[in-house]
C-alpha cells in the first residue's frame, strides 16, 4: 500500500509540475521524507496525507485509489482496516480506515477510533466537510464549536468539520466510535 500512495503522490507532483522540494516546503515535510514517500520506503501518516492533499486540492482517498481493486466498492474484513498515524496517534487515539475511494463527487473516510487509558485529550480538529460520529462503547464529552455533547453507545453527533471539534473528556473507557467524514471531492472528476 505504501508503493500505491508513493506512486499517488509522485503522479499529483508531477501533474502540478512541483519539485519535491516545493512540496515539502509547502507541507513542512523534509524532503528526504517526502522522498521516502514517493518511493513506497515510508507510509505517510494522517496529518501528512492531510498536508498533500491540501497542496494538490484532492481528497486524502486519492492516494489510495490505484491500491483500490474495485471501483464503485471498497470491502474490510474484520479487524483488516488500515491503521492510520495521525496527530492523535501520539497520545494514544487509534485510527482504523475501514474504507476509501468510492466515488468522484465526495471523499468519504469512514474510520473507527478507539481511545484507551493511554488515550489523552488535545487539542481540537477542523477540517472541510461534515462528520458523523456514532459511539459503540464507553462514555465521552465530545466538544463541537464551544458546545459540549455528552456521548454513549448509540448517541450520535453529526456536525460541520470547519468548526473546531474532539474529545474533551474520556469518562468510560475504553472508547470506541465510527467517524465517518465527507469532504467534497474533485470537481474535475479525476
Amino acid at each position: 500500500m505504501a508503493l500505491s500512495i508513493g506512486v499517488q503522490v509522485r503522479a499529483a507532483r508531477n501533474r502540478h509540475g512541483m519539485t519535491v522540494a516545493r512540496v515539502a516546503q509547502l507541507t513542512g515535510l523534509s524532503s528526504g521524507m517526502l522522498s521516502k514517500v514517493e518511493n513506497g520506503n515510508a507510509f505517510p501518516s494522517l496529518t501528512t496525507l492531510h498536508a498533500l492533499s491540501r497542496v494538490f486540492r484532492v481528497p486524502m482517498t486519492f492516494f489510495f485509489e490505484t491500491h483500490q481493486e474495485t471501483q464503485g466498492c471498497c470491502y474490510v474484513k474484520k479487524d483488516g482496516g488500515l491503521f492510520i498515524e495521525s496527530r492523535g496517534s501520539k497520545v494514544g487515539h487509534q485510527y482504523q480506515l475501514l474504507g476509501h475511494g468510492v466515488g468522484k463527487e465526495l471523499s468519504v473516510s469512514p474510520y473507527m477510533i478507539e481511545l484507551n487509558d493511554t488515550s489523552e485529550v488535545f487539542p481540537l480538529f477542523q477540517h472541510p466537510g461534515v462528520e458523523f460520529i456514532h459511539m459503540l462503547g464507553g462514555e465521552m464529552v465530545y466538544e463541537h464549536g464551544g458546545k459540549p455533547h455528552r456521548l454513549s453507545p448509540g448517541d450520535s453527533l453529526f456536525f460541520e468539520g470547519t468548526t473546531a471539534h474532539g474529545p474533551v473528556e474520556l469518562i468510560e473507557l475504553p472508547i470506541r466510535f465510527l467517524s465517518i467524514i465527507v469532504e467534497p471531492g474533485p470537481k474535475d472528476g479525476s
